[in-house]
């Protein structure tokens, strides 16, 4: 005859969790020691390599900064005359980015990439001598390098 009660019923229940965990900790030693270790193979799609180049590219790193604006103007030759002083702007600034964007109706020339406002008005004082009417603006920038790329590293 078989009885049960509710004690026999725990017991198989307890037993059952006990070799299930029993089989999982066997099953991860016999894994593990098939595998050479310090080599990890890394499965990944090919979409997450174009997603990692497409952050590398600067309209990716993108932060909230400072330009300073020296042209605005709307009409018919408006980009001919946005073009003539980005031109201008380069010969005498050939250090600062100058940049044309247009917002309806007016073509604007922004440059520079400053993180603070104070970089910005430092550099106004001096572009400001060519350009009376340039002023600081908040914008979206490219992060200047920390460091300049032009640091010797030869080394001793």
């Amino acid at each position: 005859m078989l009885f049960l009660n509710h004690h026999s019923e725990i017991n198989w229940k307890a037993r059952y969790r006990y070799s299930g965990a029993l089989l999982a900790v066997l099953l991860f030693f016999l894994s593990a020691n098939g595998q050479q270790h310090g080599l990890m193979s890394l499965i990944q799609p090919v979409q997450l390599d174009s997603l990692i180049e497409l952050s590398k590219r600067p309209a990716f790193n993108k932060i909230e900064g400072f330009r300073i604006q020296i042209f605005m103007e709307s009409g018919n030759m408006a980009v001919n005359h946005a073009q003539e002083t980005i031109a201008t702007f380069n010969n005498a600034f050939p250090d600062i980015p100058a940049y044309l964007s247009f917002g309806q109706p007016y073509y604007r020339v922004r440059v520079g990439n400053f993180r603070t406002r104070l970089e910005a008005e430092s550099q106004l004082r001096y572009i400001a001598m060519t350009y009376p009417k340039a002023f600081v603006i908040k914008e979206t920038i490219e992060p200047p390098a920390l460091y300049p790329s032009t640091i010797n590293n030869t080394g001793p």
